[in-house]
């Protein structure tokens, strides 16, 4: 009777190794679960600041296109005033 009792004393040893096992593969997989779901929302969120960070980049490159045609018009005006001025100065003199 002794080793029919240390048979189900070892099978229920075995029956208590397995469910720690199966608990802690399923705490791994939730912990998995979890660190899937973190990254997914930070990639969410890099992905929002990367669109935002390429319209602020689409801006800029519109205003500075904006400010170089208009310091291209300001020279060609100051330009076409100072040869006035040359012209003006050659025939008064």
């Amino acid at each position: 009777m002794s080793a029919a009792l240390r048979r189900l004393d070892m099978a229920m040893a075995s029956v208590e190794a397995a469910s720690a096992r199966v608990l802690d593969q399923r705490s791994a997989e939730a912990d998995h679960e979890g660190e899937i779901a973190m990254l997914a929302e930070d990639r969410s969120r890099l992905a929002n600041e990367m669109d935002e960070i390429s319209a602020r980049a689409a801006r800029l490159e519109t205003t500075n296109r904006d400010v170089a045609r208009r310091l291209e018009t300001a020279i060609d005006t100051i330009r076409d005033v100072l040869a006035q001025a040359d012209e003006e100065g050659g025939a008064r003199g």
